[in-house]
């Protein structure tokens, strides 16, 4: 081809289609090649955190989200049973999509998009920026760091012939198996083997009539062996993923045994229609290394959870959010020699966080499997059996609460101990899970505060470097600005008058990156501009 692009991405699934929007958003050239043809048959995540849907919202496409295609109006509890038809547990009440306001610490909220409503809108996001090329049937076979440059050769899926992209750097968001990080050499660490579980999607108009249920987005069965089945409403409407889960034992399961797991779980027979079957690992795996020279790795290349939580789509997106602004950095000539490696060295504790708390998740909700029901909760209506369900209820409940309840993991995480965060001596928070304090400390997320009605904070940064400062007569940055353009960094002055503000982020000058993470703040400016400037863009070493 005779323009190279900065950046060659292999995988359009949701994390290579946010890193090509956000390239395409920073002005930065990139082709995304997918060996398939796009088209979602089992939708691996159906969760978008509130931590992606801040980055939604910068990227201005929340409404997209939000008319996707999800049933908007469905409540989206979480109860556990014996069956559809049989006794209910214990529940946890939310809202439906529409109905759920944001919390407090942010302008938005999560929202229920599964990757097939949310893959379009990534690709729709993506195509608008005239320096992104998706191009579907294209695998990668091969490629080679030529020191320079990185060269791909590809096929395409429909003629067979091969062809070579260059382009300056590589990023394999090219799923569990990735051909990337193999050929890069790169192992993982964790457990291999978590439980190997069978999916179906199937569809059936009326479901919630054919039981005594109020409405769920997600059931957990239970029957005297424990926790044996999920059941999640996919769209709201009439379809449905049912996951029969199994464990460590590899064994294949047919549609015949499929078909009866659901029957067993709705509690009486009814006619439904199988729409997809997919067998799948569920794994706890990081992997030890997050590239090589010009080469990268990136979501489920990176890191392989168990869904519970609905961590490992929303931990990728802040793979590719925080490597973008690198690339893009190092493709426009200011990025120091040192920015990229840190890539790594930010997001790599962020995986191993979240997928070990993805992993406790499941064992509480497999707890059943150890502590096996009492006996008796199955056995009818008597005073017995409603006390042991009612007790048994409660304590799961409590129990499941932290994977329920999980602000934390999405807005909590700290880039501590990078190279190009500056430290100001405060103490680290608590790394909690179902609690959030907003704190601008360097290395956290910049916190959210209402500057005007429908305008936050986090409206103020993206794109470049956004020096805040706070109060009236807010110190001089002439220096640092003088700095920033001396090195080619991109830099805002904001000047914020808002007291809340003033008071969450604490100093009268906070320097936030590109991504939104705080890389410095002082009350005064810095005695060497240069020299921050040059730590923050990754030139020099705190």
């Amino acid at each position: 081809m005779s323009h190279r692009p900065a950046v060659l991405i292999a995988g359009a699934g949701p994390v290579g289609l946010a890193l090509a929007g956000d390239l395409g958003w920073r002005g930065v050239s990139c082709v995304l090649i997918e060996k398939g043809d796009g088209v979602i048959g089992q939708p691996r995540m159906d969760m978008v955190g509130i931590r992606t849907m801040e980055f939604c919202r910068r990227w201005g496409i929340v409404p997209w989200v939000e008319s996707a295609g999800y049933n908007r109006d469905y409540p989206q509890d979480c109860a556990w049973v014996t069956s559809l038809n049989g006794y209910e547990f214990g529940r946890e009440h939310f809202p439906s999509p529409r109905e759920e306001r944001p919390p407090p610490q942010s302008p938005q909220k999560r929202e229920r998009c599964p990757q097939n409503f949310f893959d379009p809108v990534l690709a729709r996001f993506a195509r608008q920026w005239p320096g992104v090329s998706i191009r579907y049937g294209t695998e990668l076979l091969d490629f080679a760091d030529r020191g320079d440059h990185v060269a791909a050769t590809v096929r395409d899926a429909a003629t067979g012939d091969t062809h070579v992209i260059e382009a300056q750097y590589l990023v394999g968001c090219d799923g569990g198996a990735s051909r990337v990080r193999q050929q890069l050499g790169i192992g993982m660490s964790g457990d291999a083997v978590l439980t190997y579980t069978t999916n179906v999607v199937f569809r059936c108009d009326g479901l919630e009539a054919l039981h005594d249920k109020k409405p769920a987005y997600r059931y957990i069965f239970i029957g005297p062996e424990g926790t044996w089945a999920t059941l999640v409403a996919i769209n709201g409407r009439d379809q449905w993923r049912f996951s029969l889960v199994g464990d460590a034992e590899r064994r294949a399961v047919t549609e015949e045994e499929m078909r009866r797991a659901i029957v067993r779980a709705v509690g009486r027979e009814f006619d439904f229609e199988i729409l997809s079957l997919l067998p799948w690992v569920r794994r706890q795996l990081v992997a030890d290394a997050y590239g090589r020279g010009r080469v990268f790795i990136a979501g489920d290349a990176a890191h392989l959870t168990s869904p519970t939580g609905g961590f490992g789509m929303n931990t990728g997106i802040l793979d590719a959010v925080n490597l973008s602004w690198k690339l893009a950095a190092a493709a426009q000539g200011w990025g120091g020699a040192g920015l990229l490696a840190t890539y790594e060295t930010e997001q790599r504790p962020v995986a191993i966080r979240n997928v070990s708390e993805a992993g406790d998740n499941l064992k509480r909700m497999l707890a059943p499997r150890i502590m096996r029901p009492d006996p008796v909760m199955f056995e009818g209506d008597g005073p017995a059996a409603e006390a042991a369900r009612r007790e048994y209820g409660q304590r799961y409940t409590e129990m499941m609460r932290r994977e329920w309840f999980s602000i934390g993991i999405h807005l909590g995480y700290v880039y501590e101990g990078s190279p190009i965060v500056v430290p100001d001596g405060t103490p680290r928070p608590p790394d909690e899970v179902s609690s959030y304090t907003p704190t601008a400390r360097p290395g956290s997320r910049a916190p959210h505060a209402w500057l005007a009605p429908g305008r936050s904070t986090l409206d103020l940064f993206g794109r470049e470097f956004v020096l805040l400062r706070f109060g009236v007569a807010p110190p001089a940055v002439d220096a640092l600005v003088a700095a920033a353009a001396a090195a080619g960094v991109p830099l805002r002055v904001e000047d914020v008058d808002d007291e809340n503000a003033a008071a969450l982020y604490e100093r009268r000058l906070v320097l936030v990156r590109p991504d939104g993470q705080v890389a410095w703040r002082a009350d005064a400016p810095p005695a060497d501009a240069a020299a921050l400037i040059g730590v923050v863009r990754g030139a020099e070493v705190v």
